[in-house]
């Protein structure tokens, strides 16, 4: 007696692990980065104050903060939510570091006009960072945070409850994104991006129907053909 109930409460405690996945920390799921931020101030005065005044002697005092800002966004490890961007932010951090030594040693030659021309290239590849790792849409980045722990956490470990609560609310963050309208700046987009997210809205529908389902392989390969469609809808920016 007492070594099945030994077994049932074993097993009841399998399931209950299944049944609810672990979640990530919330700052793997917050498409940020605060270094990036942070140095943000510095290129605020770079940007803002010191060029339009031409001032040089500004941008060289400015100098040590440049290196320091720059090199600890070069030491950042990106949130998990942003793990598909790291190559391209590995190879737009390369590209800040070169325009901070551009800056560097445009200031040590105390030369003006390459001092200004590097400031407007520094603040060029910092803007380029941050769209790296932005969404166009903010419809867009709050879809992903919920995909994000679907289809890194919850349907690897096949945690029903935890699929179930996290479907519902990507159905929620879908009608949003159907609502939402693209800026005037990427108006020439309209067409491919409308016909990208009608293609997501049908891979969220199926994997809805999948997960009424319960059956694993069909959850999962409803939720990989969700992801390649999100993917696309992504790449409509690029």
């Amino acid at each position: 007696m007492i070594r099945t109930l030994a077994v049932a409460l074993s097993a009841l405690l399998v399931f209950g692990v299944s049944s609810r996945a672990q979640t990530p920390a919330p700052h793997e799921t917050e498409a940020r980065v605060p270094e990036l931020d942070k140095f943000h101030a510095t290129i605020y005065k770079i940007w803002h104050t010191a060029w339009p005044k031409k001032d040089a002697a500004m941008l060289t005092a400015l100098l040590p903060e440049v290196e320091r800002g720059a090199a600890s966004v070069a030491a950042v490890t990106l949130p998990g939510i942003l793990r598909e961007k790291e190559t391209a932010w590995k190879s737009g951090v390369v590209r800040l570091q070169e325009c901070v030594r551009g800056y560097s040693a445009a200031a040590a030659a105390g030369d003006s006009a390459a001092l200004l021309a590097a400031a407007e290239k520094l603040h060029s590849q910092y803007e380029a960072l941050v769209r790296t790792i932005r969404p166009v849409l903010k419809e867009v980045g709050a879809f992903h945070e919920v995909l994000y722990v679907l289809y890194h956490y919850h349907v690897p470990a096949f945690a029903m409850d935890s699929i179930v609560t996290s479907t519902r609310e990507l159905k929620k963050r879908m009608t949003t994104l159907d609502a939402a309208v693209l800026p005037t700046r990427l108006q020439a987009k309209q067409e491919l991006f409308t016909s990208s997210r009608l293609a997501l809205s049908q891979a969220v529908a199926e994997f809805g129907a999948a997960v009424e389902t319960r059956d694993r392989k069909k959850i999962t390969d409803a939720m990989n053909v969700l992801h390649v469609a999100y993917q696309a809808l992504e790449k409509v920016f690029d």
